[in-house]
């Protein structure tokens, strides 16, 4: 069992705010609908369309300004606190994703929210998405615990779950209802004790000399975790 440092100390961490979190491959922007409406409404156009969206609360509209306005919302919240997912090599915002369910008086976030597109969706830029993320979360905030949900059904996210290092916790047998449909709901979670093990992992993984030419993997993110 994993030990728990003496949090006779503890106060609490602070709400994360809407700064830029910048990788080599990805950076993270406070989801703007002006600037970032156009590229998303792109994203969630194109194939795929009706895969990406099935297990999201809603789907959006299919004009550009109606788009917009959609994501105001989104865009003013603090909880979920959404971001664009842009592609630093192409300047375009790809994907979204939110660090939500916050609760600073016991160090716990969520990722949630997540809609990476087919240009980065499998690709080291959604994978330093997550980390850009999960480094935020742990060093520069201090929280605890992050956790990842999804829906049972939802086989991408749960695979996602696993090679990102979240650790299966169990899963909340009607937990919700989503689209007048029962949602079990599978809990992943990594605790800031994990994320000492994980870090080096990632930042091993996700060096210009771990892929090839086609930016192809060399090799495999959880063999990374494995051998720290």
């Amino acid at each position: 069992m994993e030990r728990v440092a003496d949090l006779s100390a503890w106060t609490g961490v602070p709400r994360p705010g809407r700064v830029v979190l910048d990788g080599r491959y990805a950076r993270l922007e406070p989801l703007d609908a002006a600037r970032h409406g156009a590229d998303l409404l792109r994203v969630a156009q194109a194939e795929g369309a009706e895969a990406r969206f099935r297990y999201l609360a809603e789907e959006p509209p299919a004009d550009r300004d109606s788009f917009e306005r959609w994501l105001l919302p989104a865009a003013a919240s603090a909880d979920p606190l959404f971001f664009a997912v842009v592609d630093r090599e192409t300047g375009r915002a790809e994907g979204r994703q939110a660090l939500m369910r916050i609760d600073p008086a016991h160090g716990v976030i969520e990722i949630g929210g997540i809609l990476w597109g087919p240009a980065i969706a499998r690709t080291r830029i959604a994978t330093e998405a997550a980390y850009l993320s999960a480094r935020h979360v742990f060093d520069t905030l201090g929280y605890r615990r992050f956790e990842w949900k999804c829906d049972e059904g939802n086989e991408a996210s749960k695979r996602a779950a696993r090679r990102f290092g979240f650790a299966f916790e169990g899963v909340f047998r009607q937990h919700m209802v989503v689209k007048a449909r029962n949602r079990d709901t599978t809990w992943f979670a990594m605790t800031d004790g994990d994320w000492q093990r994980l870090r080096s992992g990632y930042e091993a993984w996700l060096r210009p000399e771990n892929f090839d030419a086609e930016h192809r993997q060399k090799r495999g993110l959880m063999l990374s975790f494995d051998t720290r």
